[in-house]
């Protein structure tokens, strides 16, 4: 009975000891906004690159699309339903759609809130306005030359940075890459 006893003991010890303490998982949420635009009844939040940098390297088990736009870009403006599409498709796989704007602040609310309601759109929009680009253009990716329409696409285990437009055929492949497993 003692050595049962022992051996419970050791077993429950070395169980104790080799439980690893996990990080708390860092939420879109708890990024830091500098403020927040509020119209009606849409309210986007606006951050310096400091505050959304740690959005570029979550280390959950979803797989981001992030997506760098503004209004006045024709490319992107014609790109986005496909985001919209993809968004809609795959919210429920673990697949998180961010489209970062990168309209100036004069426009937020005379022109990127009427362009988010006229195309409903469903998908995570947030503002960055930090105008230190050279400074935050290569922490997005050293090869960016900070045109957009620009996209990330990346997980725990892949990275991807696309500075291109997007047919929806050419996005949802991209995404594939990553979700395949």
């Amino acid at each position: 009975m003692q050595k049962i006893t022992a051996l419970l003991i050791f077993v429950f010890m070395a169980a104790c000891g080799s439980k690893q303490k996990k990080e708390p998982q860092m939420l879109l949420a708890d990024l830091i906004t500098k403020e927040t635009v509020k119209v009606d009844d849409i309210n986007l939040p606006v951050y310096d690159f400091d505050g959304i940098e740690p959005l570029f390297h979550m280390e959950d088990n979803k797989t981001y699309v992030i997506n760098f736009w503004a209004t006045w870009c024709q490319p992107c403006v014609e790109e986005l339903p496909y985001f919209e599409k993809l968004h809609m498709e795959q919210k429920d796989n673990n697949v998180e759609v961010v489209l970062v704007s990168l309209d100036m602040p004069k426009m937020w609310k005379s022109r990127l809130v009427p362009f988010l309601k006229k195309n409903n759109l469903r998908s995570k929009v947030i503002i960055l306005d930090d105008p230190k680009q050279n400074t935050w253009i290569p922490k997005v990716d050293k090869e960016w030359s900070g045109g957009i329409p620009a996209t990330i696409i990346y997980n725990k285990n892949k990275r991807t940075f696309y500075e291109q437009s997007f047919t929806y055929e050419e996005l949802n492949s991209s995404l594939y890459t990553f979700i395949k497993n």
